[in-house]
């Protein structure tokens, strides 16, 4: 019999490693080509991996919660063969450029990737971990391990004094919370400080700076958390706490400014009301009103495109696509923020359909990781929740991002040949938060103004 490798997919040009979160097949199964065998999750997005092959499931080398790089062994599937291969799971694939026209129009080629060679990993019993061989000063640390130590409040000095058990030295979760648990049991003091109860340690400036916590900068000690017998304690799941950290950082990283207009969408309201049936009917698409303010969004970004940028270091790099994002609440209440690649060489009909597409896969968590990376632009419908403004944070590296309140009908003044008349209009704010560090007020002011005029000149007459 042939035994296949099943490796950990590439799920993305900067994802170099994933953690494994559940095992849909256990040794000795019995697997058809593309059933899913695991769940992994990456920083980004959670994946199913389906199978490259038919056969058996003959050995695991990964546990629930291991972290793995991306390339490596992380199954063998035995199969009626007579030769050993090496197989990726169709996820690889998925991920990879492809000969040929993409979406967008362009050809792109696929690089040559070596096959991997299977490591073997000794087994390290439990207390008696594998001497470490990385350096101190450049440990790796996978993201569970920094998880757990931004939780515990470890600092770098207690990291890099734990003895890995892992490959190549490396810490695992269960040295981390080996550690924890020792650390409480025999009443060992952490090199962290007690925030409830400060200490003075006489330390070299040198060694107060490595010694600080992972979990909160030095200047900013986080304030206890007091709970009473009628709380209710809820642990964050991993998208939320990925969501808390992305916008603490967003909020570091951006001086946020946020500038509002409100623009009469009238004519929008009643065009959509008086095609949206036949509209469904010719293209077997819901229009809904995103793709028409994505659409006056495009526009505005082709007069302005300096708002379609992003910031490295003291250098601003000017997008030549125009990459939508748009941000989608799941029904665990958390957010994702798929992207519409080149949503300027799309039409309404073909945005429509991106949106809809994207939006009811996210629901279902069918996104794939390169549908929620690229953006450069994104835009937040707050008026979904009844909301008539709101002040949303960037989403890093963007520089801005728009937000749409609720369409209310308002008495407004209307400017006439003949006069000023009051009548009763659709109406709807928006909002856009931009990066001061590169956006100023006339820039930012003025693209959000721009986006307000294309909606309120939407031709009422337009065909389908």
């Amino acid at each position: 019999m042939a035994k296949v490798e099943l490796l950990m997919p590439k799920m993305g040009e900067s994802i170099m490693e994933a953690t494994i979160l559940n095992w849909n097949k256990k040794v000795g199964d019995k697997v058809e080509i593309d059933e899913t065998i695991l769940e992994i999750a990456t920083d980004k997005v959670d994946s199913e991996i389906p199978s490259p092959t038919e056969g058996v499931i003959s050995e695991i080398l990964y546990e629930v919660d291991a972290v793995v790089e991306v390339g490596k062994v992380i199954a063998y599937i035995e199969t009626e063969g007579e030769e050993a291969v090496t197989e990726a799971s169709p996820a690889v694939a998925d991920t990879q450029p492809a000969v040929g026209p993409s979406s967008n129009g362009h050809h792109a080629d696929i690089p040559s990737t070596p096959t991997p060679q299977v490591e073997q990993v000794p087994y390290v019993p439990q207390g008696e971990p594998a001497p470490a061989t990385a350096s101190v000063e450049n440990r790796f640390y996978s993201p569970l391990v920094k998880n757990i130590a931004k939780k515990e409040g470890l600092s770098v000095g207690e990291l890099n004094a734990i003895q890995g058990s892992g490959a190549n030295g490396r810490v695992t979760k269960r040295d981390v919370l080996q550690y924890l648990q020792h650390r409480q049991t025999n009443g060992a003091k952490s090199t962290a400080p007690v925030y409830s109860q400060p200490t003075v340690v006489e330390t070299p400036p040198v060694q107060k700076q490595q010694e600080q916590p992972l979990s909160r900068p030095a200047s900013a000690p986080a304030m206890p958390s007091f709970t009473s017998g009628e709380d209710e304690i809820i642990q964050m799941d991993r998208m939320r706490k990925l969501i808390a950290d992305h916008m603490v950082m967003s909020k570091k990283t951006s001086a946020h400014v946020t500038s509002f207009v409100e623009a009469d969408v009238t004519n929008i309201v009643n065009w959509r009301n008086a095609h949206k049936g036949a509209f469904q009917q010719q293209y077997g698409e819901k229009i809904t009103f995103t793709p028409i303010f994505m659409e006056a969004v495009v526009q505005a970004i082709k007069d302005f495109p300096l708002i379609n940028v992003s910031v490295d270091g003291d250098k601003i790099i000017k997008k030549r696509n125009i990459n939508i994002g748009m941000a989608t609440a799941l029904p665990s209440g958390n957010l994702i923020v798929p992207v519409i690649n080149n949503a300027d060489h799309l039409n309404l009909v073909g945005l429509a359909r991106q949106v809809n597409d994207l939006a009811n896969r996210a629901r279902i968590n069918k996104l794939k990781p390169e549908e929620i990376s690229g953006g450069t632009f994104t835009l937040t419908n707050v008026g979904t929740f009844g909301n008539v403004m709101g002040t949303p944070i960037i989403n890093q590296p963007q520089v801005a991002i728009m937000a749409t309140g609720a369409i209310k009908k308002k008495p407004v003044v209307i400017e006439t040949p003949s006069g000023d008349v009051i009548g009763i209009r659709s109406m709807m704010f928006l909002s856009l938060s931009y990066d001061h560090r590169v956006v100023d007020g006339f820039l930012g002011g003025s693209f959000l103004r721009k986006v307000a005029d294309n909606l309120e000149a939407f031709d009422v007459n337009r065909p389908i």
